[in-house]
């Protein structure tokens, strides 16, 4: 069935939407079909890169992304990314077996990932007095 959703979404998608071989494409489509689960991993060494915390986690399931958040300015990792996993069962499973565990030197800490929320959508910033007063 999931294969049959896949393939209906990129045959219906207009042509100038990625297609099933771009990069963009696996986690786009998982979020289309809904079965992807976020984990949020805290903790990090400042050294752990998005291809060691991606070979942490595969030993639990199939690793759709492993993203390590970074300063804008700085460039430094936060020390905190996410994982997603293809199931909830195999995120489940990785959540239970990382949470305290050791990578790179440092005890991280594993939890579902909560919804992004977005902070002043709608609200204009105020930058001095309104005008025509």
């Amino acid at each position: 069935m999931a294969a049959l959703l896949a393939r209906r979404l990129w045959s219906t998608s207009s042509p100038s939407s990625p297609s099933p071989s771009s990069s963009s494409s696996s986690s786009s489509l998982v979020f289309l079909r809904g079965i992807a689960s976020r984990l949020f991993v805290g903790g990090l060494s400042f050294q752990t890169t998005e291809k060691t915390l991606a070979d942490a986690f595969t030993q639990y399931g199939q690793v759709i992304e492993a993203k390590i958040i970074h300063d804008r300015v700085s460039e430094r990792s936060k020390g905190f990314g996410f994982v997603t996993y293809a199931s909830l069962d195999e995120a489940d499973k990785a959540l239970n077996e990382m949470d305290g565990k050791q990578l790179d030197g440092r005890v991280i800490f594993v939890d579902h990932a909560k919804p992004k929320i977005e902070f002043g959508q709608g609200m204009p910033i105020a930058r001095g007095p309104p005008d025509g007063s």
